[in-house]
């Protein structure tokens, strides 16, 4: 007869490997969305193409204006969305699992804020006009407003608390865009040049731009992965951490340097785009649970969906023209950020 602790230890394990098999199971359904919103980026405009010219454009190109306008311009922009989406999504749940904060998010805590005022002074000061130039720079802001921001969050006895960082992040920038907009007023050619970017758009990013910051979104991926386990151990709070063996300054310092250089290289590439990596973790974390180990993927999956999604919108509903893909997240993520703060203060009475 087997003994019922052995029983129950199977069982548990079977429960383990159906719930793997469920989350592999979701996450290729969430990357063949992904392929059809992808495919949608590319056939849907202010010009309708047919799929069939649009497949013909890869393998029968004839150079007619539905194919130049398919190779030249949407399969750019549809590429940029792609990595700008997985860098927002990972750099998002980086955060919110470094700082054991929810509402963490690279533009609520000052992060674009910092990464757009280093750009401003690299047109401003050094006349830096490329992109593939702002990255560098980007990455210096980014990295500046979060070690300002994480320190101000850190100041008195609780240490970084969730609305603390809040506070200090907001603060944070409104200080740096405040920076920001006097430089503007002072140079009319810099504000030419920055209020096409500061928005957040996907228009007009050429494969300049996504040579220039593909292998900073890669790097930052895989230290994203690499971070997981760690991520999952901080969860914990610092003293179990601690006692797991976890190295817990080396592994903040690791998360840290993944939200730089994937914040910077988003930012640089397609500008600063807020609530992509505040509102797509919460939607991983509602499928996954809280392993980081799914968490980081699927947000990878996901939220590439929902900017690429946001940027279709935003040339259908706006024909001739278009609607910013930064206008279009705000206002899909400004109600779930102000729905979460309600749940949050609601829990806490």
């Amino acid at each position: 007869m087997v003994p019922p602790w052995t029983r129950l230890e199977r069982m548990e394990r079977k429960g383990v490997v159906a719930s793997r098999r469920w989350r592999a199971a979701g996450l290729v359904l969430a990357a063949a969305a992904l392929v059809a919103v992808a495919l949608a980026s590319v056939a849907y405009g202010s010009k309708p193409i047919a799929v069939n010219r649009v497949l013909g454009s890869f393998f029968t190109f004839d150079g007619s204006s539905d194919h130049l306008i398919v190779r030249s311009l949407r399969v750019p922009r549809t590429l940029a969305g792609l990595g700008v989406g997985v860098a927002l999504g990972m750099a998002g749940a980086v955060m919110q699992g470094v700082t054991r904060n929810p509402l963490a998010d690279p533009g609520i805590l000052g992060v674009n804020a910092g990464a757009s005022l280093a750009v401003v002074l690299a047109i401003y000061g050094l006349d830096v006009t490329s992109p593939s130039g702002y990255v560098w720079f980007a990455f210096l802001g980014a990295a500046g407003a979060s070690v300002v921001v994480y320190g101000l969050g850190s100041l008195g006895r609780d240490g970084a608390t969730p609305v603390k960082l809040a506070l200090a992040g907001a603060a944070m920038s409104a200080l740096l865009g405040s920076v920001t907009t006097a430089i503007l007023l002072l140079d009319v050619a810099t504000l030419d040049q920055f209020r096409f970017w500061v928005v957040g758009s996907l228009a007009g990013r050429d494969a300049t731009i996504l040579r220039g910051v593909a292998p900073f979104l890669g790097a930052g991926a895989l230290l994203a992965l690499g971070s997981a386990r760690s991520l999952n151990t901080l969860s914990l709070g610092d003293d179990v951490a601690r006692s797991l063996g976890q190295r817990v300054g080396l592994a903040r310092v690791c998360a840290a340097v993944a939200v730089v250089v994937l914040t910077g290289a988003a930012v640089a590439a397609a500008g600063p785009i807020g609530f992509i990596g505040l509102t797509v973790p919460h939607v991983a974390r509602a499928i996954t649970g809280p392993d980081y180990r799914w968490v980081l993927p699927y947000s990878a999956v996901l939220a590439p969906i929902l900017l690429l999604g946001s940027d279709i919108a935003g040339r259908v509903v706006a024909r001739p023209g278009e609607l910013q893909v930064g206008i279009v997240t705000a206002f899909v993520g400004a109600p779930f950020f102000v729905a979460l703060v309600r749940r949050r203060k609601l829990a806490e009475l």
